[in-house]
C-alpha cells in the first residue's frame, strides 16, 4: 500500500456555523464551500480540495461517548511546520479556552484541544529525522516549548515540512 497521509476528515457537529467559526478563527482554516449544514474547510497551507468537512446534525445531538465504553475515533492530529507555529497555536487555543493538555512524546511535541462539540484534536510538531537521537526516542513527559525551541530552534522545519 502506498498511503501517504490523511486527505480529509469529516465530523458530525451540532451547529456547522459555530464549528466553522472555531476552525476558521482559532486554527486559521478557510471555507472552500458552504452548503449551510455541510461546510468544507481547507487548512492554512494545504493543497487539498478540503481538509475538514463539518456536517450539522442539530442541537439535540448528544455528546460522543467514544472512549467511555464505546469504540470511536479518539482524535485527529494536524502537523505544523515549526515550533514557532506550535507555540502560536498554544496561545490561540489557550485564548479560546480550547486547550485541554499537551505532551512531549520525544519525537512528537503535541497540543491537545477540543472543538465546540468536545471533539478532541491534536496540533503537533515532529522532530526532523536527522535530529532524532536516543534521548528523543526515549523521552516521554511534559511539553516544554521553551526548552524545545532552545534545543531545536523556533524555525526548524519539522518532519512534515520536509516531505
Amino acid at each position: 500500500m502506498a498511503i501517504r497521509g490523511l486527505n480529509h476528515a469529516v465530523l458530525w457537529v451540532r451547529d456547522a456555523g459555530v464549528s466553522t467559526g472555531f476552525y476558521v478563527d482559532v486554527l486559521g482554516f478557510r471555507v472552500v464551500h458552504n452548503a449551510g449544514k455541510a461546510v468544507f474547510l481547507q487548512a492554512p497551507d494545504s493543497a487539498n480540495d478540503h481538509d475538514l468537512g463539518l456536517f450539522e446534525v442539530g442541537g439535540q445531538a448528544e455528546l460522543s461517548t467514544a472512549g467511555n465504553g464505546q469504540v470511536g475515533l479518539y482524535h485527529l492530529a494536524w502537523e505544523v511546520p515549526t515550533l514557532a507555529d506550535l507555540q502560536d497555536y498554544a496561545q490561540r487555543l489557550e485564548s479560546a479556552g480550547a486547550l485541554v493538555g499537551s505532551a512531549d512524546h520525544g519525537t512528537t511535541k503535541g497540543l491537545y484541544a477540543k472543538d465546540p462539540d468536545g471533539l478532541e484534536f491534536e496540533i503537533c510538531w515532529l522532530v526532523p529525522a536527522e535530529l532524532v537521537d536516543d534521548a528523543a526516542r526515549n523521552h516521554r513527559g511534559e511539553l516544554n516549548l521553551d526548552a524545545d525551541i532552545a534545543r531545536y530552534g523556533a524555525d526548524t522545519l519539522g518532519a512534515c515540512a520536509r516531505v
